[in-house]
């Protein structure tokens, strides 16, 4: 299937930044397949499986229009805290067995760990994923947030087909060691937090249940500080007569042909402001000037919680 430049991540639709209607959310994915965007991304801990089910409900009948790609491997408690990680062989097998069932499909088109498990060498879990290639239950491997030794290993017992990485104006650093060797395998980019969760197009925390209000970029002095960023990105998408949505977007197209920005649209709005990025075509000069007015590194505060941080591989 030939990917649209586009993706849609659905994780915001299972109450991740708050209450989200579920036939709004259903009706933004058909909209998505309307448009002509066939790669659909999720987790299976995403709302402790309520995103899966959610987008089972929506692809029903329209199978053949989705490319899904699922991340596995997170523990989830009933009351939504992280338990940590298991991508050990056999724990594999367990979610893309429940997964499958939840989505109400036959195959998962890319099937990723979310994250490096410290306890299971990443060649047993891409080992794990090909048996289940075999298998016909899996299409392709996929790899999330890890470093460059990391893709190396995996990369050798498996071909991988693409690496989701977050990836936005503030934040680059995936530009100095690891989009090179991702183009050294011929491996694509799905990248998400292209608006930095919101923080890029003006959004704000909604209370508790935001998982925002828990991360440094939206916190404190360093929230304070971030807005002096984005009123730069206002005045530049102003100038361009685009919005600072569709600026984010574009600048994210026009960096990588073969980076495709995961966009974390909740309604059909959200979802043709975002489309609307397709449209802008940024020259060298534009992109300059961006990056001159929002430098790399300018961000105050790290893209998660410190603790978070440190079980990155690819911060490593």
């Amino acid at each position: 299937m030939k990917l649209f430049p586009i993706a849609l991540g659905c994780m915001g639709m299972s109450r991740m930044y708050g209450h989200a209607d579920d036939n709004e959310s259903i009706a933004t994915i058909h909209a998505a397949l309307d448009h002509g965007i066939n790669l659909i991304d999720t987790g299976d801990f995403y709302g402790t499986g309520h995103n899966e089910m959610l987008i089972g409900r929506a692809i029903r009948g329209r199978r053949d229009q989705a490319m899904l790609s699922v991340k596995f491997g997170a523990l989830r408690g009933p009351g939504g805290e992280w338990l940590g990680i298991d991508t050990r062989p056999v724990a594999v097998k367990n979610f893309v067995a429940q997964s499958l069932t939840r989505l109400g499909v036959d195959y998962i088109d890319i099937y990723r760990p979310a994250r490096l498990d410290p306890a299971v060498p990443i060649e047993d879990t891409v080992g794990a994923i090909a048996d289940l290639i075999k298998g016909g239950y899996v299409r392709h491997v996929g790899l999330s947030e890890v470093g460059v030794e990391t893709i190396r290993r995996a990369h050798g017992v498996h071909p991988i087909h693409d690496l989701q990485i977050e990836y936005s104006l503030i934040s680059r650093g995936p530009e100095e060691k690891i989009f090179p060797a991702l183009d050294e395998f011929g491996i694509a980019v799905t990248a998400y937090g292209v608006l930095s969760r919101g923080l890029l197009s003006g959004s704000v925390p909604t209370g508790k249940n935001d998982l925002r209000a828990f991360l440094p970029r939206f916190s404190g002095d360093n929230f304070t500080r971030n807005r002096a960023l984005i009123e730069r990105l206002n005045a530049a998408a102003k100038n361009l007569g685009i919005t600072p949505t569709q600026l984010a977007v574009a600048w994210v197209l026009a960096k990588k042909p073969n980076v495709i920005p995961v966009i974390g649209s909740r309604t059909r709005t959200q979802l043709s402001e975002s489309l609307g990025a397709l449209d802008v075509k940024l020259s060298p000069a534009e992109i300059k000037s961006i990056e001159n007015a929002i430098p790399a590194g300018a961000v105050a505060g790290t893209r998660y919680a410190e603790q978070q941080m440190t079980h990155l591989d690819s911060e490593q």
